[in-house]
């Protein structure tokens, strides 16, 4: 069925109430606004549907904040532009003009409420400059006035989203982590299975990360909803680094059953074969006590099997605690370094699960399960957000500039339209696109708006019938508007209708002055169309490389921070940029796709490089520094080698300096020593896996592309790792 069919003519019971809330908390802003005789009212309405978009209690709440801290800021900017240069329109203009690109600046390099918050800075600023023009004598009046609006379509939003049939930010949080572990545990019973579907793994591990970076951004809002809102922020973070190292060791472990097979012990193969399946059952398992039961099984049988490959060099007690490489009896040479990483692996990626299983747990009940994690960074690309920033400066200075010209009455309507559309739409995937899409939900308000608005508004007296006659047009957007893929139509119809009406208590019904609000709204948002088909952005190739570099920094800046730090960004970034990947990869022929792959190889050696670092940065020597150092510098190399078909050179020989360093290190078993070079020849088996498929999926791109560098572990890393994310209560029985 066609969404528009299914949203109006089937609407669901959420839809329903979602419109309905939206539609009462906007007349109730329009009545107090009314009522308070403030000069504008119908901000009140568009401030009140803005903060419903998303109409979680806790977001809103936070949304709102953003809003009225935004709006005070460009309060302060637009009184300060107006102090200044009150007599010299041409200087005040540019000052604006340079606000504004700072504002769409910030705002491409944050994300979430607090992106939005510095479009309204943005917005606010330009009204109260551009209405100040013609008062300057009441500039402070007109900020007042603006704040007053906004806060009070806030406070409208806020009070109705928290009373009325509430949607808390804890039940999103829960249903977006049930996507993440399902589609992350599918991903994983394909990876060990082997699948030689590319599509299909790249397709559910996209479907397991869009959730994922959603779930890092909206957890902020849980603050908001009572003393258990931190828990699940915590959470949320375990859940997003679990998740990554999950996806990094799955990758790494794909490589290694199918380009070292046969130099595997058979009975690996079996066990990856079983994990698979245990991973595809815990996916389809109900409720998260069953899962775990389901992965601890498992992960026993992966110890005991462990065991048996290295012909008991564990002690059975030690296996039960998971703490390999503790507590050894003897060391065995029967196992080959390749073979310990697969075993180590395996059980590594159970313990994984198992953690991402806790936190999926204490999101939902934060009390029960307590988490400890640090916040994680996001990937942050200066030159787009500069760009973005070029292009609303140009799109507000041509409005600008043609209404100085022609000192056309709605001119200011033209330019709201250009700034807020310039700024909100850079973020976007397809940018020109939303803003096409947004003007033709516009376009379609126009014929309503005239109708509801003016023919039928202007035969009526009293806020009941204006209620009557505006609450049809907007209660119908708002109903298309809660699905999100009719959102950009309909959101768009329903900030028109109130544009275009304007309500307030002197209203004008003139055709004339309808006429003009219409063309105004059009050429605004024309010209931001026009604008992000002039300046579309950063072409893909250039995205690419830049994707590419920032992961080759990364790489080279993990031993010079703290490692809780490194972590936090490195796997913070790596989230972000896995997606950027997968989405490029999409639009490329399918035997030239590799990028998605490149990315999880950049993750993986950059795992790799952080579970050394939580094994060999306590132990001392300046010798056994230098070689990490080194180490941890050619792989960053390698990797930007591998991006552009070439095999890395120099990881062997850096990676074999580094296990000799380790001879003279007596707190480290031999054991360790294995594992660690195990890690090496793996890591320079996916780089030069990397490098093949590179040279052979895009040769013609690697010709030109150009990556500079300035831009896996012991048996103890994943239980150390635990500890650092551990719950505070006793693990529960199965």
């Amino acid at each position: 069925m066609s969404p528009w069919f299914e949203a109006y003519l089937t609407p669901s019971a959420t839809s329903l109430k979602f419109a309905f809330k939206a539609s009462l908390a906007m007349l109730m802003a329009l009545y107090l606004a009314l009522w308070f005789d403030l000069e504008r009212p119908y901000w009140a309405l568009i401030s009140a549907a803005f903060l419903q978009i998303r109409p979680m209690s806790g977001m809103v709440i936070e949304k709102g904040l953003s809003q009225l801290g935004g709006t005070l800021v460009g309060c302060l900017a637009g009184v300060a532009i107006m102090g200044l240069f009150g007599q010299a329109p041409l200087p005040a203009l540019i000052l604006l003009t340079l606000w504004i690109m700072t504002c769409t600046y910030a705002s491409s390099l944050l994300r979430g409420n607090a992106a939005y918050g510095c479009i309204m800075g943005a917005v606010t600023a330009m009204l109260i400059v551009v209405i100040g023009a013609s008062r300057p004598d009441g500039i402070l009046a007109i900020a007042v006035a603006r704040l007053s609006e906004l806060a009070l379509g806030a406070l409208c939003a806020t009070l109705v989203s928290s009373l009325l049939w509430p949607i808390r930010v804890r039940d999103h949080l829960a249903e977006q982590a049930d996507r993440v572990v399902n589609q992350a545990f599918r991903h994983g019973a394909q990876r060990l299975a082997n699948s030689a579907d590319l599509g299909a793994l790249q397709e559910s591990l996209t479907a397991s990360l869009e959730p994922l970076t959603q779930l890092e951004a909206d957890s902020q809002a849980a603050r908001f909803e009572g003393p258990e809102g931190p828990g699940r922020i915590r959470a949320s973070h375990v859940l997003t680094r679990r998740t990554l190292h999950l996806v990094a060791r799955l990758h790494a472990l794909q490589q290694l059953l199918e380009h070292a097979g046969t130099r595997l012990d058979p009975r690996l193969h079996q066990l990856a074969a079983e994990i698979a399946d245990g991973f595809r059952e815990a996916a389809e398992a109900s409720g998260v006590a069953q899962a775990r039961r389901r992965l601890q099984a498992l992960r026993r049988r992966a110890m005991v099997e462990e065991g048996v490959i290295a012909d008991g060099v564990v002690e059975a007690g030690v296996v039960e605690a998971g703490d390999i490489g503790e507590g050894e009896t003897g060391e065995d040479e029967a196992a080959s370094p390749l073979e310990r990483r697969v075993m180590h692996g395996l059980r590594e990626v159970l313990g994984h699960a198992l953690v991402m299983l806790d936190a999926r747990e204490a999101i939902a009940h934060p009390i029960d399960r307590r988490l400890r994690a640090a916040p994680l960074a996001w990937h942050r690309d200066r030159l787009a957000a500069a760009l973005n920033a070029l292009r609303a400066g140009l799109v507000f200075l041509t409005l600008a500039s043609f209404w100085i010209a022609t000192g056309w009455d709605n001119g200011q309507v033209a330019m709201l339209m250009g700034t807020l559309g310039s700024a909100f739409f850079a973020s976007r995937d397809d940018p020109a696109a939303a803003a096409l899409t947004f003007a033709k939900g516009m376009l379609a308000a126009v014929p309503c708006a005239f109708l509801f608005g003016h023919v039928l508004l202007a035969q009526a007296s009293g806020f009941p019938l204006l209620a009557l006659l505006l609450l049809p047009p907007l209660f119908l957007g708002l109903l298309g508007a809660a699905d999100p893929r009719l959102m950009g139509y309909c959101l768009a119809f329903t900030i028109g209708n109130i544009l275009l009406t304007m309500p307030g208590n002197g209203m004008d019904f003139s055709f004339d002055g309808f006429l003009n609000r219409a063309i105004a709204v059009l050429v605004g948002l024309g010209t931001v169309v026009a604008g992000f088909r002039m300046i579309p952005g950063l072409g893909p190739g250039l995205r690419r490389r830049r994707l590419v570099g920032a992961i080759a920094r990364d790489l080279r800046a993990l031993p010079t921070s703290t490692l809780h730090e490194a972590e936090g960004r490195f796997i913070g970034h790596m989230a972000d940029r896995l997606l950027h990947l997968a989405r490029h990869d999409d639009t490329l022929p399918e035997e030239r796709r590799h990028l998605f792959a490149l990315g999880l190889t950049g993750l993986d050696v950059g795992y790799a490089c952080l579970q050394l670092r939580r094994r060999l940065d306590d132990l001392p020597g300046t010798p056994l520094d230098r070689a990490r150092r080194a180490f941890f510098a050619t792989l960053a190399d390698a990797f930007a080698d591998s991006a552009r078909g070439r095999m890395p050179i120099d990881v062997r020989r850096t990676g074999d300096d580094l296990v000799a360093a380790l001879d003279d290190q007596q707190a480290l078993s031999a054991h360790h020593r294995m594992m660690i070079a195990g890690l090496v020849e793996r890591l320079d088996l996916a780089l030069a896996q990397q490098a093949e498929r590179a040279r052979a999926t895009a040769p013609a791109a690697l010709a030109s592309m150009s990556v500079t560098g300035n831009g896996s572990t012991t048996d103890n890393d994943q239980e150390n790792e635990s500890e650092n994310e551990s719950t505070t209560e006793p693990p529960r029985p199965a």
